[in-house]
């Protein structure tokens, strides 16, 4: 049938063929219908699989797994539709993968070799700046002086602003201790540039070991701190204001961002 691509009547037509073939299916299968109803639900879940596969393509930075949910038809379980997604993507170059709250595409592990990303210039975090991340990644939520605690020396300011410029770590609130101190924690830029789907996947001590990032002789009682993997706030923690982000200087009195 050829129509006028401007017809709205085709729209028309393409839905009314649409019920036409529901209500043939409803009426298969004897009277309870219930391969009807399976051939149904499969064709809602490969919907609602491609809505998702398109706004996670369609994004260079992992996308919320509530933001998938809300876009999906009425009834259908986002983890199911992500599920099944991930398993069509387990064999091929680019693999779905969990980062945080989201999901994002990324290359398959052992294509990566492949991929040669041009930089101009690689700027490397020194060994100071490896110890505060690494300390803000397993002590989450942790105050400045709790970092200098941990590894037994100061801390710079600089050190602090630049995992912040790089996007890998963020002041979640301040504590309610004297002086009500900032915490710091992780971010999921942080997760996806190492490829961890939640802080669960952090090195244990046995990996840091191997690596030799940790000395084989350790206090026998020592344990490895986890933090919960959760961006809510502790019940010792306040939410950032903006009368504090002027207090911290990273806004002026009348609320724009510093320069």
């Amino acid at each position: 049938m050829t129509m006028d691509p401007g017809d709205m009547s085709a729209v028309a037509y393409d839905h009314e063929a649409e019920q036409a073939e529901d209500s043939a299916l409803a009426r298969q299968d004897g009277p309870d219908g219930s391969e009807a109803l399976e051939a149904l639900k499969e064709r809602a879940l490969d919907e609602a699989e491609r809505i998702a596969e398109a706004l996670v393509f369609a994004s260079s930075a992992p996308v919320a797994e509530k933001l998938i949910a809300g876009k999906l038809p009425d009834n259908v379980p986002v983890d199911t539709v992500m599920g099944r997604l991930g398993e069509r993507y387990a064999h091929r170059g680019v693999n779905l993968v969990r980062v945080g709250d989201g999901w994002a595409f990324r290359t398959a592990a052992d294509l990566g070799f492949l991929i040669r990303q041009e930089e101009t210039e690689v700027k490397k975090l020194s060994r100071a700046g490896l110890e505060v991340l690494s300390t803000i990644a397993y002590h989450q939520p942790v105050t400045r002086a709790e970092i200098e605690d941990v590894r037994g020396v100061a801390t710079s300011k600089g050190t602090l602003d630049v995992l912040m410029e790089s996007g890998w770590v963020r002041m979640r609130g301040r504590r309610r201790s004297p002086g009500r101190p900032v915490t710091y924690g992780t971010t999921a830029a942080f997760l996806d540039h190492f490829g961890l789907e939640d802080l669960r996947d952090l090195p244990g001590m046995d990996e840091l070991k191997g690596a030799g990032l940790l000395s084989g002789q350790v206090p026998s009682n020592f344990q490895m701190p986890m933090p919960l993997n959760d961006d809510e706030l502790r019940e010792d923690e306040d939410p950032i204001t903006q009368m504090d982000l002027e207090e911290l200087g990273l806004l002026t009195p009348m609320g724009e961002p510093e320069d």
